[in-house]
């Protein structure tokens, strides 16, 4: 699995557990929309000639920047890893937003699926912590069950850890 977190951005003894990006069902629609703006497109080319061509190539051009390319560039900016430390977020293409939440803060892991969500294999990663938020949903996560599991897990040791210390 790729990591989407430099290291250098990473505190000392911390690692990566997992980091992954939103789903790709993300980028389904901006896909049948690349397909329908290339057809149409070609469709009018075939039609006329000339300056209508040209508009309807110019049309195609900034409906496929707008509503493909910027939703591909957002999916790609888009993040979420969790650490031996922390839940990392960030996403944003020229406006990077982050959210930082300490693992010792995390209270409850669950999830959510639907039928789309059960088919593609993926979910919404549900996070409560004892910040003033208190809930955090991290939608479309892939593989969402074995993420849950493994930072369930994680939090376990962590606090099975802090009870061996005495703290």
């Amino acid at each position: 699995m790729p990591v989407a977190i430099s290291s250098r951005l990473l505190n000392e003894g911390e690692s990566v557990v997992f980091s992954t990006r939103t789903h790709a069902k993300a980028l389904l629609l901006p896909g049948v929309l690349l397909l329908v703006s290339l057809g149409l497109a070609a469709w009018v080319s075939n039609l006329t000639d000339g300056v209508v061509v040209m508009g309807g190539w110019g049309v195609g051009v900034l409906v496929i920047l707008a509503f493909v390319v910027w939703p591909f560039l957002n999916w790609l900016a888009s993040t979420y890893t969790v650490t031996t430390r922390r839940l990392i977020t960030r996403h944003g293409v020229f406006t990077r937003t982050g959210h930082d939440i300490p693992l010792n803060r995390i209270s409850d892991v669950s999830y959510e699926r639907d039928l789309i969500d059960r088919i593609l294999g993926c979910g919404t990663l549900v996070i409560s912590d004892a910040s003033e938020v208190g809930r955090v949903a991290l939608p479309d996560v892939p593989r969402v069950e074995q993420l849950q599991l493994q930072l369930s897990e994680l939090l376990y040791n962590m606090h099975n850890a802090r009870s061996d210390d005495g703290t």
